[in-house]
């Protein structure tokens, strides 16, 4: 008895495709937060693809490779979650809050890459601030400062 269920544990193990990429990762939880964000409003554009791809690439400097095993160990995780606390919970183990406030931003960037900003994606945005403990003040001047980044310039 104890032998097949030793037996079931390893298949369950060896089932799992090797990932430098662990479930503890910050950077899987900046994925998975970025995924959220961009499907709150039902809809992922090109641009917000390409947005999220640019800016993994940039701030981790991944190649080709990594992004696209980042990129899935994110999406993944983000599709099994039942709420934002496990990645903003890595996070905040992981970034000062200065930092937190600059990972809304970023996400505020996210938001504004396809030109429309939801109540859903707001929504969203306003539940993982209050989970990283940034204030309603700094939310709002990051959303500001993105939408401001994102108007073409005259």
């Amino acid at each position: 008895m104890f032998e097949r269920l030793q037996a079931f544990i390893q298949s369950l193990a060896a089932s799992r495709t090797e990932s430098a990429f662990a479930p503890g990762d910050p950077r899987v939880a900046f994925a998975a937060l970025c995924f959220q964000v961009m499907e709150a409003d039902g809809t992922v554009s090109q641009e917000e693809q390409r947005h999220l791809h640019d800016l993994l690439r940039e701030r981790y400097d991944l190649d080709d490779d990594k992004l696209a095993e980042l990129v899935d160990a994110g999406r993944e995780a983000g599709h099994e979650a039942v709420d934002y606390y496990r990645f903003t919970s890595d996070l905040n183990r992981h970034l000062d809050p200065d930092q937190r406030v600059e990972l809304l931003g970023v996400l505020w960037d996210l938001v504004h890459a396809d030109g429309r900003r939801s109540e859903m994606e707001d929504h969203v945005i306003w539940r993982i601030a209050d989970l990283l403990g940034v204030s309603s003040r700094d939310r709002v001047l990051q959303r500001q400062e993105a939408q401001a980044r994102s108007e073409p310039e005259a």
